[in-house]
């Protein structure tokens, strides 16, 4: 067996659902809505299903999606795209991730890890046999230290992948960081593979900056981005790729091997909704934001600390002034004993993990959340 997969535990993510299940919780752990998505998007998807072309598309994608691609990020941030040579269509993120890692890695390559972090990367990274190297990111605001991440770097550093917005801290990497991680890039001609997916996901007024328009990074930089984040269909699974000629090339190349193409029906849907008018995303964002702010408000008034939230599905709580030391325990205790699921954060570290933050995800209707509270009430008064 090998043992890069073979020694993996069981996702925390699905330990936490399985409890969740067991016990008739509410399950605020794993980041997806409860509701549909937008009707018009599943409609024309639907519509693509009965009326369309459903044999082999395009390795690359189809051209309309890839032409939507395009387009959507010339107007939303400013990217010059050439949808033929410069953007490919994956069945969702994380084989983009794959498709990036496996292809531009090679054994020995050292690969700079920002923690928390998404759990595919490490193992992808060393199957391609690469060697991670870890910086570490500490609440509340899991900025960057100048002098953490420039140790990282060696002769040896062929990537460094970003997650922004973070994923599980739910908080965005300001100018300042992306300029530094821009310079060092440069500096020893490091490939950048951002998982971007979060980035219409933002709130307050913010506005996501990829790391591929910051000056030198055009050429050296992977973004990847998800519809399903995009319009909350998670279950979709369709990803983008947009990368310079050459980089895509190889990622193309390892693509091929792995899920190789994606429904073409899904790919037609996701076209028509990149071009949907700036209203969608704006009211998108809206919505979400009213959802955060309604858990974190009544959170609060339970007396749990609350984290800054600037992005995603998600915000943290602050478990250690409710008694508890380790954060895993803490979940387990929320779940079997008050029925509310939840994530713990320390999951998300390979190594000296911080221990008092927990992620709940807030991407759910009304009634769910303040379903959620009321059990989270008896936690308080518990702790009290």
């Amino acid at each position: 067996m090998n043992p890069i997969f073979s020694t993996l535990p069981t996702t925390v993510f699905e330990a936490m659902s399985s409890l969740a299940r067991e016990f008739g919780a509410i399950n605020l752990g794993q980041g997806f809505p409860d509701d549909p998505g937008p009707e018009d998007v599943r409609i024309r998807a639907a519509e693509a299903l009965r009326d369309g072309f459903n044999q082999y598309p395009s390795m690359m994608g189809l051209p309309v999606l890839r032409r939507a691609i395009a387009d959507h990020y010339a107007r939303h941030q400013g990217l010059d795209l050439e949808a033929e040579s410069e953007v490919m269509v994956t069945s969702g993120a994380t084989e983009a991730l794959a498709a990036a890692l496996l292809g531009l890695i090679a054994p020995g390559d050292e690969v700079i890890v920002l923690e928390p972090a998404y759990d595919a990367y490490l193992p992808l990274i060393r199957q391609a046999g690469g060697i991670p190297r870890i910086v570490r990111l500490t609440p509340p605001d899991f900025g960057l230290d100048e002098a953490a991440l420039r140790a990282a770097f060696s002769e040896r550093t062929r990537a460094i992948v970003l997650n922004n917005p973070l994923n599980p801290t739910a908080t965005i990497f300001p100018d300042t960081d992306l300029a530094l991680l821009a310079r060092l890039c440069v500096e020893h001609e490091v490939i950048a593979i951002c998982d971007e997916v979060w980035e219409h996901l933002v709130f307050d007024g913010r506005r996501h900056t990829p790391l591929m328009g910051l000056p030198g990074m055009r050429g050296r930089t992977v973004k990847i981005g998800s519809a399903g984040k995009i319009f909350s269909l998670t279950g979709w699974k369709v990803g983008f790729v947009m990368a310079s000629p050459p980089l895509l090339r190889v990622v193309a190349k390892a693509h091929q091997f792995l899920a190789f193409t994606t429904p073409p029906n899904l790919q037609e849907g996701v076209a028509y909704g990149l071009g949907k008018a700036d209203a969608y995303f704006v009211g998108m964002r809206r919505a979400y934001a009213r959802s955060r702010d309604r858990l974190a408000a009544g959170l609060r008034d339970l007396g749990i600390a609350v984290l800054p939230s600037q992005a995603t599905y998600f915000l943290n709580i602050d478990v250690a002034p409710l008694g508890f030391a380790d954060d895993a325990a803490f979940c387990e205790a929320l779940v079997r004993e008050h029925g509310v699921a939840a994530i713990p954060v320390s999951a998300f570290y390979s190594q000296d993990p911080v221990r008092n933050v927990v992620r709940l995800c807030f991407a759910k209707s009304n009634a769910t959340l303040d379903a959620a509270l009321d059990r989270l009430a008896g936690l308080a008064r518990k702790a009290a």
